[in-house]
């Protein structure tokens, strides 16, 4: 008896548990994602896990850091971690009935994401970055969102509730292997030091934006703040050797 409940464990880990519990682009994603000897959901250290290759746990989150951000805590302490997360570059919009059986509409949405959006969730876990055992990467993707005129979602969508969302197709992947990795987003041309006014002009891109780059990339120990512009931080890279010697003197005791 017990070795028939190991069979079936080991079933429901290469079949995938609650697979069809799941949104349809984090299914999707885990398919596109999966090789022939992974294994699916499997249990580890009290969390059910998205996917097992090797010694390595692979985790899908297609939203919301804050809400995995203790698991991947914890498992950092035992385990290797790759975080797999989708940025959403193109997106084709259907609207459903209220049963959700006949598709109403469907159009193109004027959203253009890009892989700068990784910021947006990034800025709830940038220290983890720091971990040798932890790496991202991040697809870039055309999706489909399904939506519902059911006056149950959110205000600023007039009560139109998103039902799901699914994986049209994956245009490129971006891995990070380490904080350094992430130093790629800063252009050549930018003064030394910079600041987040320089850097707004330098990728065009929102302020708010630019300050969550520079945030992320000070967590992560791969920028430094080196003084002040009036109310300006001023920031310069910091390479590895650096970091480590500024850490080594922070906790070394005074004499």
């Amino acid at each position: 008896m017990e070795e028939s409940g190991e069979k079936r464990r080991a079933a429901a880990e290469r079949n995938g548990i609650n697979v069809q519990n799941e949104r349809s682009l984090h299914a999707g994603l885990k398919l596109w994602y999966a090789q022939p000897e992974d294994r699916f959901e499997v249990p580890v250290g009290g969390f059910v896990i998205d996917l097992v290759r090797g010694p390595q746990l692979v985790e899908i989150q297609t939203r919301n850091f804050t809400a995995i951000r203790p698991k991947l805590q914890a498992l950092l302490k035992e385990h290797k971690v790759h975080l797999l997360h989708p940025i959403t570059f193109e997106k084709w919009v259907v609207q459903v009935d209220a049963k959700g059986t006949s598709v109403l509409s469907r159009r193109k949405s004027t959203f253009r994401g890009a892989l700068t959006d990784i910021f947006e969730e990034l800025v709830r876990i940038p220290e983890l970055v720091k971990h040798e055992g932890f790496t991202l990467e991040f697809p870039l993707i055309r999706e489909e969102e399904v939506r519902c005129r059911d006056g149950k979602g959110s205000k600023h969508r007039k009560k139109v509730s998103i039902k799901d969302r699914k994986l049209l197709e994956v245009i490129s992947s971006h891995r990070f292997n380490c904080a350094q990795d992430f130093l790629l987003f800063l252009p050549p041309n930018l003064p030394q030091p910079f600041s987040n006014r320089d850097l707004e002009k330098a990728l065009l891109l929102p302020l708010h934006r630019c300050r969550q780059i520079t945030y992320c990339l000070r967590k992560m120990e791969a920028l430094t703040v080196v003084g002040k512009n009036r109310n300006e931080l001023l920031y310069s890279i910091l390479n590895p050797i650096t970091a480590v010697q500024e850490k080594s003197a922070l906790s070394s005791p005074s004499v």
